[in-house]
């Protein structure tokens, strides 16, 4: 359902009354996953079908290469990029209306790049806005803040050694930007004053090996967590300090999808070689493994798309292309169908349906509900890892080297 023009009322009675000249704009599309980070757009009249012929209103070849999702605000959009041959790790701003390239911005300029996985890059963490302050991040080769004039505000470099380059992102709380640094050499979480880009806290994690999810902020009665998916255990974090709450032992190593948060519970999943999916109450203190996971799956579980959670569905694609819905409250499975394609990209749940990109650029659109329904096959040209982001009556796909624009024309 589409709460566009309600949110926009809401929006412009809030701006009323702060005063003629209201609060600063906040972002449409502010994150990896969107507002909330779990994958549920406020968008209408979406296109259910396009080509590179139809519903394209336009397409913006990019420089270098890099799987970060795009950020939307107001007149822009913002990505990362990393140019291979000179180093380069860059941020780029894109007009909206026009898809026109108006800021190209050098953030970092290493003399040399490290080793990455054959599907990852240099510039997969997503960028974080926030009113008219850009957040980028680059793993182990830095951290920096952004006016929206692309000017440099601050840097940071936060030691540790990612094997697979970078993927995690960082999530914004308050005054802090709390970044995952798990490396192969060192593991930890650390937060810094969003303002100057100075450590408040650091909490060293426990585990043998690099994770690279995006954790999750939530609510829980009247405190907020902060839920990290890592290599043996998921864990939660008081935001504000970095103090452990509680633990659950997963098994797994290299952890990559984001966790989702509802109906009570924590939803987190992934893992190699053998990823599990497990639905956590989010109240213990300690090592609650034994007192609460609600339930697990472990059958065509993800290593790398995140789920998505509507209504009392969860649903998940896992990296070979099986799509699978669950009762989100017990975990029993309503059904299970194979995609053409292998999957990275997390699912979008847009104008009521939900849309799931594979590695080779096909977008397929289906139907949520407890039957397997499938909508449009949707084939663009270029692999593309990024996840979709919708905002208005838009949907933005990133592919290998375009930056395209789908809407109904």
């Amino acid at each position: 359902m589409c709460n566009r023009f309600l949110l926009s009322t809401l929006l412009m009675f809030a701006a009323v009354r702060a005063g003629a000249a209201g609060p600063p704009a906040q972002p449409e599309w502010p994150q990896f996953r969107g507002p909330e980070g779990q994958g549920h757009a406020n968008a209408c009249d979406l296109p259910l079908s396009w080509s590179d012929k139809e519903n394209i209103a336009w397409k913006v070849e990019l420089p270098g290469q890099g799987w970060s999702s795009p950020v939307i605000t107001g007149k822009h959009i913002w990505l990362t990029t990393a140019i291979h041959d000179k180093p380069s790790l860059r941020a780029l701003c894109i007009e909206r209306a026009a898809g026109k390239i108006v800021q190209d911005v050098e953030v970092f300029a290493p003399k040399s790049l490290p080793q990455r996985h054959p599907k990852n890059g240099f510039a997969t963490p997503t960028p974080i806005l926030e009113g008219e302050r850009v957040y980028v991040h680059f793993g182990q080769m830095g951290t920096a803040r952004l006016g929206a004039d692309g000017k440099i505000l601050w840097t940071a470099a936060l030691a540790h050694n990612l094997y697979y380059g970078p993927s995690s992102t960082p999530v914004l709380f308050e005054d802090l930007l709390i970044v995952p640094c798990q490396g192969t050499d060192v593991r930890y979480i650390a937060a810094l004053d969003k303002n100057t880009g100075k450590e408040r806290w650091k909490t060293t994690m426990g585990g043998n090996y690099n994770s690279d999810a995006t954790p999750l902020i939530i609510r829980v009665g009247d405190t907020y967590q902060l839920i990290c998916n890592l290599t043996s255990y998921v864990t939660s974090l008081d935001p504000k300090t970095g103090v452990k709450i509680w633990s659950v032992a997963n098994g797994n190593v290299a952890q990559v999808p984001r966790p989702i948060f509802g109906h009570g519970m924590i939803y987190a999943c992934g893992g190699y070689f053998n990823p599990v999916l497990q639905a956590i109450r989010p109240d213990g203190k300690g090592d609650v493994t034994k007192t609460h996971v609600a339930w697990t799956a472990k059958k065509h579980v993800p290593q790398n798309p995140s789920p998505l959670l509507v209504g009392d569905e969860l649903y998940m694609v896992n990296d070979k292309g099986i799509a699978t819905c669950l009762d989100a409250k017990t975990g029993k499975e309503h059904w299970s169908e194979r995609l053409d394609g292998e999957f990275s990209a997390s699912p979008l749940l847009a104008d009521g349906r939900i849309y799931v990109t594979n590695e080779e650029g096909v977008t397929i659109v289906l139907a949520p509900g407890v039957t397997f329904k499938t909508l449009a096959t949707n084939k663009l040209d270029g692999r593309t890892f990024a996840s979709l982001a919708a905002v208005d009556r838009e949907i933005y796909l990133r592919s290998e080297r375009h930056l395209y624009r789908i809407e109904k024309k």
